[in-house]
């Protein structure tokens, strides 16, 4: 088996872990039933800090998001998800839906934003498709696997991080909007993960050795406080 297939049959066998950030033990309690139903591995956080504590130890395909917490704005758990864990999808519920909310939430890339009261339908919908995307772009890594892909995406992270060098506005842009800003180049998922999260040792490993103006950006994102 070469590694390709190998890498598709982890991802046929792979069960989806879930994380629902929901401080209402009821409604959390019944909407990890819904997705235990779906055969989805689901775990439970009533506050932000405790989301952000099990992200410390644990990866996620999916993050059930309300956005009104006792400890913290949701929004504020959502884009420290999206800086650090970019691979992983969003569904936000809140039952104090608003306009800047839905943009900012359209601007991270959110995959749905669900108005509560909503149906179980609706939520299994939402989170269906929200784990069929992320599957799709999973798959669509594949390609990297070739010479000629692989070339390609070293070229893409080098003109990210020269553009990020010489133009302050892009460095703005892809310090505040993530993957949004990313979208114009060819990148995998792990290579946009790697620029957002300051993976130095990925860039090195994939890219080769940079220049110390090449590598500002990923330094910068290394001085951000850790979590």
């Amino acid at each position: 088996m070469n590694t390709v297939q190998e890498r598709v049959k982890t991802d046929i066998e792979h069960r989806p872990h879930v994380l629902l950030m929901e401080d209402e033990i009821n409604i959390a309690k019944g909407l990890e039933m819904v997705m235990r139903d779906e055969g989805l591995e689901v775990d439970i956080a009533i506050t932000g800090q405790g989301a952000l504590d099990k992200f410390r130890v644990s990866e996620f395909d999916l993050l059930v998001a309300d956005l009104r917490l006792p400890d913290m704005d949701g929004m504020e758990v959502i884009q420290q998800v999206r800086e650090k864990r970019p691979n992983t999808h969003v569904v936000i519920i809140t039952g104090y839906p608003s306009v800047s909310s839905a943009v900012q939430a359209v601007r991270m890339g959110v995959s749905d934003y669900l108005r509560k009261p909503f149906t179980e339908d609706e939520f299994r919908k939402a989170v269906k498709s929200a784990l069929q995307q992320r599957e799709k772009e999973s798959m669509e890594e594949l390609i990297v696997e070739t010479q000629k892909e692989r070339l390609i995406q070293k070229e893409e992270v080098i003109r990210v991080l020269e553009r990020a060098y010489q133009d302050g506005e892009f460095w703005r842009e892809l310090m505040e909007n993530g993957s949004e800003a990313l979208k114009a180049y060819r990148l995998s998922r792990k290579a946009k993960a790697a620029i957002l999260s300051g993976d130095l040792d990925w860039i090195r490993k994939n890219v080769g050795e940079l220049s110390e103006e090449q590598l500002s950006f990923i330094y910068k994102r290394l001085e951000r406080e850790a979590w």
